[in-house]
């Protein structure tokens, strides 16, 4: 692959948009149905805008919007010009998101109007952070996707311009993006994503036997913008959802017959959930399913099987990281493997991709032994944004990156992940690993959710906690706690009992979607809601 011949993914995609331009390709939530023409188009009016404004090769573009076209729109011409972007997550505090922008140096900052007191307060913190300040960045050009206060219209000023494509100036290793990790402190970690790999791995995700209709109902600055690029270059149509609610997914799947869905673990609970109770929802078709596929965060065994057992055959565990890219894939039929304490396999590697399984000094394990996953693929980052001490513990100079996770290959090559490593809690006895102990906690009927993580006494020692969810009908009293704590220790031992049971209303979510164990914590120190 040389700079001259090399196509982008976003190149890729827009000839795919010009293949059949009347069929329809993006579907609002308003119910606006997109033809691929229009969202060609808008591409290079984009790109042709952001030009003018100085938007070239080794540029950053910020990005902070919801689930809505001109996200896509933006970020496929950005990408075209050989710009990279940077996605900035809702939920994140304005201050946080701040601190990115100014991190990364952006030249455009990309605004939804919609973003409300946030994208408000973020603009006005970028304005003002450096009035007086030699050594900070100038705050970057701000435009809103559509009519605001806050910016010029960025897609009335790209209206303005012919449709005219010129050549993709990005390069196999130029960024195409930044994804910044979760954090409630401190500045989180830029990971860049490098051209190449990333129009591989979508090229591997659009290897369909047929074009997918996919529901996007979580932030397309994340799996589902992914899913949503490997969508399009297959030939097929996204239905977009401004937020996540499992009646409207239910509803969604029957009306547009979508056959693929991204769902994180917490969030296909509740779909279960819905889908388990008597109403509309209960009755819902889902015959058009082909392929659900979850990601994320470890996935319970128990609800797995619920699943399964509701849907059919269309269960895709995908193990990933930004870091380390697409990793392994369960397919249907190998949810079927388990391992030790019953989980479920992550799968075996794609092509491609090396996993290996190693101790603290890392020196490779015999296979079933746990230790920490290690893994070595062209799709790895090329490293966390200028901070090359941190990328150095991270990615081997041999190519081998530590996930931080702790698992376990079996003789077939299947891998099953027990948990990650910072969240294995350390007992007099031994190591618990949360994820465990949680599917165990998911088959005692009073429970219908839960999270398990450690809290540090005093001493420095830690314990066992666990924020519940009761099923209908149950109350977190002193009686439940100590048959929960006796129902533990009957199948995991005395170590694994929860010191203390927190009951909640439902578990609180990471602005990513996964569960804030940080925030559990912390309530936790206060001893709100405790049951010990």
């Amino acid at each position: 692959m040389t700079e001259q011949t090399f196509v982008s993914y976003a190149e890729l995609i827009l000839d795919q948009l010009a293949d059949d331009p009347g069929r329809t390709v993006l579907t609002t939530d308003d119910g606006q149905r997109i033809p691929a023409g229009e969202l060609h188009d808008s591409v290079l009016r984009m790109a042709a805008e952001m030009a003018d404004r100085g938007i070239e090769r080794g540029s950053t573009v910020a990005v902070f919007t919801g689930n809505r076209p001109e996200g896509l729109s933006a970020r496929y011409a950005a990408n075209l010009l050989g710009a990279r972007v940077a996605f900035l997550y809702e939920g994140m505090a304005p201050a946080t998101l701040a601190t990115i922008v100014e991190s990364i140096e952006a030249d455009l900052l990309l605004v939804d109007p919609d973003a409300g007191e946030a994208g408000d307060a973020l603009v006005d913190r970028l304005r003002n952070r450096g009035e007086g300040a030699a050594d900070r960045p100038a705050a970057p050009a701000v435009l809103s996707f559509g009519p605001s206060p806050l910016a010029e219209d960025l897609t009335a000023c790209a209206a303005r311009h012919p449709v005219r494509r010129s050549p993709g100036a990005a390069r196999p290793e130029d960024d195409w993006s930044i994804r910044f990790t979760g954090g409630t402190t401190g500045i989180p970690k830029g990971i860049r994503m490098a051209h190449g790999p990333y129009r591989d791995l979508c090229l591997r995700a659009a290897d369909r036997d047929a074009p997918p209709r996919l529901l996007v109902c979580t932030s397309i600055a994340h799996m589902a913008g992914i899913l949503a690029d490997a969508t399009l270059l297959a030939g097929g149509q996204v239905v977009l959802r401004r937020a996540f609610d499992p009646g409207d997914v239910l509803t969604a799947v029957e009306r547009e017959r979508i056959t693929d869905v991204f769902l994180l673990p917490p969030l296909l609970y509740r779909v279960l959930d819905a889908l388990d109770q008597d109403g509309p929802a209960a009755r819902t078709d889902t015959s058009s399913l082909r392929r659900l596929i979850y990601a994320g965060c470890p996935a319970s065994p128990t609800r797995l099987r619920q699943a399964a057992g509701m849907l059919g055959p269309v269960l895709h565990g995908w193990y990933g990281q930004s870091e380390a890219g697409w990793i392994s894939e369960a397919l249907p039929h190998e949810h079927a493997v388990t391992g030790h304490a019953g989980q479920i396999t992550v799968g075996r590697a794609i092509p491609g991709v090396e996993i290996a399984v190693r101790d603290e000094d890392g020196r490779d394990l015999p296979l079933g032994e746990v230790g920490e996953v290690y893994v070595r693929s062209a799709q790895a980052m090329s490293g966390y944004w200028k901070r090359p001490e941190l990328t150095a513990q991270v990615l081997r100079a041999d190519g081998w990156l530590r996930t931080g996770d702790a698992g376990y290959l079996d003789e077939a090559g299947y891998l099953f992940l027990v948990d990650r490593l910072k969240e294995m809690i350390i007992v007099v006895g031994g190591h618990v690993y949360p994820t465990e102990l949680e599917d165990v906690l998911l088959t005692h009927p009073a429970v219908a959710h839960c999270a398990v993580f450690g809290v540090r006494r005093s001493d420095e020692s830690e314990e066992v906690h666990a924020a519940v969810v009761p099923a209908p009908g149950h109350r977190l009293d002193d009686e439940l706690t100590k048959d929960i704590g006796a129902f533990v220790t009957a199948r995991m031992g005395a170590m694994y009992a929860p010191a203390a049971l927190h009951a909640v209303d439902s578990i609180p979510l990471t602005d990513v979607g996964k569960p804030d164990k940080k925030l559990l914590r912390a309530r936790a120190g206060t001893g709100a809601g405790a049951v010990r």
